[in-house]
């Protein structure tokens, strides 16, 4: 009997047979990879959400931006083939074209009932804010947008909030849980007294935030306000940072072009990182090297090694960029490692 269990049949067969049935292929040609992907099984709680995410969330800013629906059904695809299944969108992306992409892809795929599917809200200019109005009206545009019943994890924008009370949003928050139409919250922009604010009114029967986005990476590692990171971490928020490649620097491939003609946001991120933003990129230039992985690997590695961190958002370009960005959940990264890219960003 054949190794694999199927040889025994091709091998009694005529020559005519074999090569009717069986494709000519050379000896040395790589085994075809069958069932599910590897990354399928990695799974991490979305702290008290309710759901498990792999370690990475793709970010949908660029769709309807800077890339269009074809390759961003590309690059969703390339995510998922990996093992990804969790998918970060908001109201305010390219005027929601970045839903509607996210939203076809859903349908097409076939896919809604196997992603954890997050949005931001309040940032749309038809409904900005988190008042009671406009919340509801917010998540019920996406929701339409997106072609779907439920959004999973609803991230609630209090940076472009322009003074709503806590407690209002989350009555209103409260009913779009009950009605189905949420199943989880999260928050952006929200400040430690906020948020301790919020798990006050939690116990008086309001649903929790269990999920936050902040602006996080190793350049940015001090703007991760002390006070914050310690409130989120004794309610055991999840922390499912943004900007994690720095819109791009991180990834190595913008170094040439620092100095020279950029757009209007690259060239003051070049102003603002200049010499630290070069050691950083070299000190991930030396760990990529070592540990045979992309500059962009290392930084989702790093943040990754962040205790406090559940799961980065994580933007693409192009699909071949998703496989570089999971290699980085696959990396652990040493303490000396660690401690030299803490101190090239420093």
């Amino acid at each position: 009997m054949s190794l694999f269990g199927v040889g025994s049949s091709v091998s009694s067969a005529s020559p005519e047979t074999k090569v009717a049935n069986v494709p000519a292929t050379h000896p040395s040609a790589p085994i075809p990879v069958q069932g599910p992907p590897l990354g399928k099984s990695l799974r991490v709680p979305l702290g008290e959400s309710g759901f498990d995410v792999f370690p990475l969330i793709l970010g949908g800013a660029e769709f309807g931006w800077n890339v269009d629906l074809e390759s961003s059904h590309d690059i969703l695809d390339a995510y998922v083939e990996l093992g990804g299944n969790a998918i970060h969108t908001a109201d305010s992306f390219a005027g929601g074209r970045s839903e509607h992409i996210i939203g076809q892809w859903l349908s097409s795929r076939g896919l809604r009932d196997e992603i954890v599917l997050a949005v931001r809200v309040g940032g749309h200019p038809d409904n900005p804010g988190l008042g009671p109005v406009n919340l509801v009206r917010a998540v019920e545009a996406s929701l339409t947008r997106l072609g779907t019943d439920r959004i999973d994890v609803l991230y609630l924008d209090a940076v472009a909030d322009t003074g709503t009370a806590i407690e209002d949003t989350l009555a209103t928050a409260e009913w779009l849980v009950e009605s189905g139409k949420a199943r989880a919250l999260g928050a952006v922009g929200y400040t430690a007294a906020q948020l301790v604010e919020a798990r006050i009114f939690a116990s008086a029967g309001y649903p929790r935030i269990t999920v936050l986005d902040v602006p996080f990476n190793v350049l940015r590692r001090h703007e991760f306000d002390s006070d914050l990171r310690l409130v989120a971490g004794a309610q055991g928020v999840a922390v499912t940072p943004s900007h994690a490649l720095e819109h791009g620097f991180l990834s190595g491939r913008h170094r040439t072009r620092v100095r020279g003609s950029l757009s209007v946001r690259g060239a003051q991120l070049a102003a603002s990182l200049n010499r630290r933003g070069t050691r950083t990129l070299r000190a991930l230039d030396a760990v990529g090297a070592e540990l045979g992985v992309p500059d962009a690997a290392v930084a989702v590695a790093w943040l990754l090694a962040q205790r406090i961190v559940t799961a980065p958002i994580v933007n693409a370009y192009a699909a071949a960029h998703v496989e570089e960005l999971v290699q980085g959940v696959g990396v652990r990264l040493s303490r000396g490692q660690l401690a030299d890219i803490a101190r090239a960003s420093e």
